[in-house]
């Protein structure tokens, strides 16, 4: 990966207003090479222990999986499909014993050593690309509400609070095999910056919001204020929701502060 920037990150978490906590979020760092970094979003459905269990095992596919990759000579749409094929045939194994049918959705990137960028999804969890906070990329929801919308009943508008909007047409668990549409973002660049979340909390911003958010704080500032906000807009009817974010910094500021140190072990009285 390039020296001339810096990746930050950073991840939110929260139960909303319901009883239960099924969403769940991490970043892998891949055991060995630290520039290969897995983010992971999943957002489970199906009861009180049936789709925290299915988040749960989307993660534990991701950690395992990533384990295996190699960064130099595997594929990496390869690794980010198989953990959407091997997490959904264990749910559905799951599913054979389990009181309630459990269901997750996923939306995950990889950061590559080679500086690039690959994500997958399946369901209503989201991936954004940005760049200097214009918006780059969406994912397409595999959801009821979005099917009408790409038919032209219903426009981006129209779709917002819809009573459907939950109906999702491909996820994980389900009896068929979910979608797992792979974009490559091919050479990473100053000022990208990549966010993936849950329904719980992309359904209070628009796509400018977030971008906007994600260009003008930290990404730890923008994940903070991200769930504090979508908290305030819930009034008190909010989803679980789940978010990370990924920033590309300059190194400038860092590079400066390691000339002052320098500057002043060399003649500890220059003010600097």
């Amino acid at each position: 990966m390039s020296n001339s920037f810096r990746l930050t990150a950073a991840t939110g978490l929260h139960k909303g207003d319901r009883q239960y906590q099924q969403d769940q979020v991490a970043i892998l760092q891949h055991p060995r090479n630290q520039d290969c970094v897995l983010a992971v979003i999943a957002d489970g459905m199906g009861g009180r222990s049936g789709g925290r269990k299915a988040a749960d095992q989307v993660l534990l596919t991701a950690k395992q999986l990533l384990e295996r990759f190699d960064p130099q000579t595997d594929e990496p749409s390869a690794l980010l499909q198989n953990i959407v094929k091997e997490a959904h045939l264990v749910i559905r194994l799951t599913a054979i014993s389990a009181e309630q049918e459990p269901h997750s959705t996923i939306a995950a990137f990889l950061i590559t050593p080679q500086g690039q960028c690959f994500s997958v999804h399946a369901g209503d969890s989201r991936f954004y690309h940005f760049q200097s906070g214009r918006l780059v990329f969406r994912t397409k929801d595999h959801s009821y509400v979005q099917s009408l919308i790409d038919s032209g009943e219903l426009s981006e508008e129209q779709a917002e609070g819809h009573p459907s909007s939950n109906m999702l047409l491909g996820c994980l668990g389900t009896e068929v095999d979910p979608p797992a549409p792979i974009h490559a973002v091919r050479k990473l660049a100053l000022g990208d910056a990549f966010l993936a979340c849950s329904d719980g909390l992309w359904a209070y911003f628009s796509p400018s919001e977030l971008g906007q958010t994600v260009h003008m704080l930290t990404a730890k500032e923008a994940a903070m204020f991200l769930v504090s906000k979508a908290r305030e807009r819930a009034q008190g009817l909010g989803d679980n929701l789940s978010v990370v974010i990924f920033k590309l910094e300059p190194l400038i500021e860092q590079e400066n502060v390691k000339a002052r140190e320098s500057l002043h072990k060399v003649n500890p009285g220059l003010a600097v």
